[in-house]
């Protein structure tokens, strides 16, 4: 005889819920890579220089990923609808003063107070979602939906930024966030209900201090590296300090009674492996995405939003997918479907590796289609996985996590990949028979961009630009070689250690059936089980 506790019917307004968890996530998501289309107009707007640019999308970057473990954390112990609802004011507030700022020192700011609002909003989202579907074939749709969600706002980001831009100022990009965090924090109050972790443990108050320290100065290196250069005193001081605070971060995390963190997580295969096949994907995203931009706008000559409109297929392929690996899932299993995801997107890469200034938009077409299959076949179940292995009591911390495996991996993904393609595009441009009539100061504008050229007297811009397309394209080709690798050794790591069966367990048993009938909450409710059927219930996926 087994003691089975009934629970609770699942939330009637979990769907609808679930619809405002998504609102308030592709917010988060556009805002990503809309303001990219924009940087140009600020350059006029603000008279914004390089490095004031860089840092207007890299403050927001780093802080959201600095402080995502203790955001995560903080929603687990005083509430996660609280966290998403500070969250979504913080963000909506901020960017309406971004839109109103009248130089780039302001604007740097407040981006970086959009990074927090972010940190908060990001890993509620998924924290809720857990709790907000106890069955496990439920939760596996849900994911599903939120993963394809997340692919969506990076790729209406472009358009949406094209778009505004065409019809109204630069402010508009961030003045568009406002009504959307409105919605959704007078949605959530209604329809998504409150959690936290049940045992309120007390705030691990040195983990934090040193996860925020150890997390922001290894993502301010990774970024700053590309331009700085990896050997430089501010790069090298920022990896020595990444590295102090997250050792240190680990010994506290080890001996504390109340951890943050709990690292024996990352013992568990299916949390492990599932990690790092989420960071080779997005190392491969955001390194293809950075390329992209610039091929479809510099080298096929599109505008902004006509290069935008162009990434909608990505978006939409993706969608499309990522609410279809549920039932693979079932079928062959989380391992086979995130290996064979992660094949495919290796093969995009290696379709980009051909590319040539006579490639036409059909090439870039069929390679994004690629991508947006192999990460729709990925990104759902890894995150499942990821989840699966930690207890709803703490899926705050859990949704942290992925969300930090994602930005760390972009982040590597443009400093590797934009480092390796902007090294070969300066070798090659500055060896090219086109540039060698340009006076120095010329040659160091064009040698650092491709659009520098474009601004060049007419008399010597024709034989300039088409050389710098071609050292373009093959920075691109290398850099996506790397991809190809990154990608297949992810893979490699899925195969090897995600397990064949993965179970992805529910946190509360299924309310008792007799007869076909659902049986009424008792107390005392006493039933043979078969041995197959435990406390826990779990579903083979």
């Amino acid at each position: 005889m087994t003691q089975l506790t009934p629970v609770a019917a699942p939330d009637p307004r979990r769907w609808a819920a679930l619809a405002v968890l998504c609102l308030s996530l592709i917010v988060v998501t556009i805002d990503t890579t809309i303001l990219n289309v924009a940087l140009p107009t600020l350059v006029d707007s603000l008279h914004a220089s390089s490095g004031a640019l860089q840092w207007i999308v890299d403050g927001y970057t780093v802080v959201f990923a600095g402080l995502l473990l203790t955001a995560g954390s903080l929603g687990d112990r005083f509430g996660r609808r609280g966290a998403l609802s500070v969250g979504l004011v913080i963000f909506g507030v901020a960017s309406a003063a971004s839109a109103l700022t009248v130089n780039t020192t302001q604007l740097i700011g407040l981006r970086a107070l959009t990074g927090v609002g972010a940190a908060l909003v990001f890993p509620a989202t998924l924290s809720i979602l857990t709790n907000l579907f106890p069955d496990a074939r439920e939760r596996q749709r849900a994911i599903a939906v939120w993963a394809g969600t997340a692919g969506i706002g990076i790729g209406l980001g472009p358009v949406a930024g094209g778009l505004l831009l065409r019809w109204f100022y630069w402010g508009s990009v961030f003045w568009v966030n406002l009504p959307i965090c409105l919605v959704a924090l007078v949605a959530g109050r209604v329809l998504v209900p409150t959690s936290r972790d049940p045992e309120e443990s007390r705030l691990d108050g040195p983990g934090a201090l040193l996860s925020v320290v150890g997390l922001s100065a290894l993502v301010y290196a990774i970024i700053e590296g590309p331009s700085l250069g990896w050997t430089s005193r501010a790069v090298v001081a920022g990896l020595m300090l990444a590295a102090a605070a997250l050792a240190s971060f680990v010994a506290v995390e080890l001996r504390s009674t109340h951890p943050m963190l709990d690292l024996r997580l990352f013992t568990n295969a299916r949390f492990g492996a599932a990690s790092l096949a989420v960071t080779a994907l997005y190392f491969c995203l955001f390194g293809t995405i950075f390329f992209q931009t610039q091929h479809l706008q510099f080298v096929l000559g599109y505008d902004p939003l006509g290069a935008g409109l162009r990434s909608l297929p990505f978006a939409v392929v993706l969608l499309v997918v990522a609410n279809t690996t549920p039932r693979l899932v079932a079928r062959v299993g989380t391992r086979a479907v995130i290996t064979a995801g992660l094949l495919i997107v290796a093969a995009s890469m290696a379709g980009r590796v051909g590319f040539t200034i006579h490639t036409t938009y059909t090439g870039v077409l069929i390679t994004q289609c690629l991508f947006a299959l192999g990460m729709g076949l990925t990104i759902a179940p890894a995150t499942a996985s990821i989840m699966g292995a930690v207890s709803s009591a703490r899926a705050g911390v859990g949704s942290a996590i992925n969300d930090t495996t994602r930005q760390v991996g972009g982040a590597l993904g443009v400093a590797v990949m934009g480092s390796i393609g902007a090294s070969l595009y300066r070798h090659s441009i500055n060896g090219s028979a086109a540039a060698a009539h340009l006076p120095h100061t010329a040659l160091d504008s064009v040698g650092s961009t491709l659009t520098a050229a474009a601004s060049l007297p007419a008399g010597t811009r024709a034989s300039t630009v088409e050389a710098a397309r071609h050292a373009f394209i093959h920075g691109l080709d290398i850099s996506s070689l790397v991809g190809v690798f990154v990608a297949l050794l992810g893979a490699g790591i899925a195969l090897r250690f995600l397990p064949a069966a993965m179970k992805v367990g529910a946190p509360a048993p299924i309310p008792l059936q007799i007869s076909g009938h659902p049986e009424s909450p008792r107390r005392d409710t006493t039933v043979d089980v078969v041995p197959a059927l435990s406390i826990n219930t779990e579903v083979d996926l």
